[in-house]
């Protein structure tokens, strides 16, 4: 079931991968559940982490989340978590199974897109999509540039 991102009242957003839309074309997001310990939701609450190399790698039937660094809680005790450790998303199983045979398909990845909270739970939007070639984010700064142009000939008019 495909989502278009938190735009209902009572989400709060707590990172974004801005280079997410630069580096893929992205075809479809889901929202996906995360299991998390405490500390890391202390940490998430003091908006403090880091999804640009982050990814999300199927294995086994799962979804897991890769590479996110979400530091430690300063005010945690020795049993803090890693900073890096792979986290499970949650998702339904016709989603994943939807994925994996999209990701099956050569040149499809996922792509963390946004972290928020969604009535008290930390959610993640996850992205389906293609890696861009070299010639496409030029395109794509072309088209971006080319409007941006038109605007201000709007508002100047």
């Amino acid at each position: 079931m495909a989502r278009s991102g938190p735009a209902k009242t009572g989400h709060k957003s707590i990172a974004v991968n801005r280079k997410a839309r630069h580096r893929y074309q992205i075809e479809d997001t889901y929202e996906a559940g995360l299991v998390l310990v405490g500390s890391e939701v202390k940490s998430l609450r003091n908006g403090k982490v880091t999804l640009t190399e982050g990814y999300v790698r199927l294995e086994e039937g799962e979804a897991w989340l890769v590479d996110v660094h979400i530091p430690p809680y300063e005010q945690a005790n020795r049993e803090n978590h890693e900073p890096t450790r792979p986290r499970k998303l949650l998702l339904h199983r016709r989603e994943l199974k939807r994925l994996f045979g999209k990701v099956a398909q050569q040149g499809y990845t996922l792509v963390p897109m946004q972290l928020y909270f969604s009535g008290g739970r930390a959610k993640l939007e996850v992205g389906l999509g293609r890696g861009k070639k070299l010639h496409d984010k030029r395109h794509d700064e072309k088209k971006r540039d080319a409007k941006r142009e038109i605007d201000r000939a709007l508002k100047q008019r």
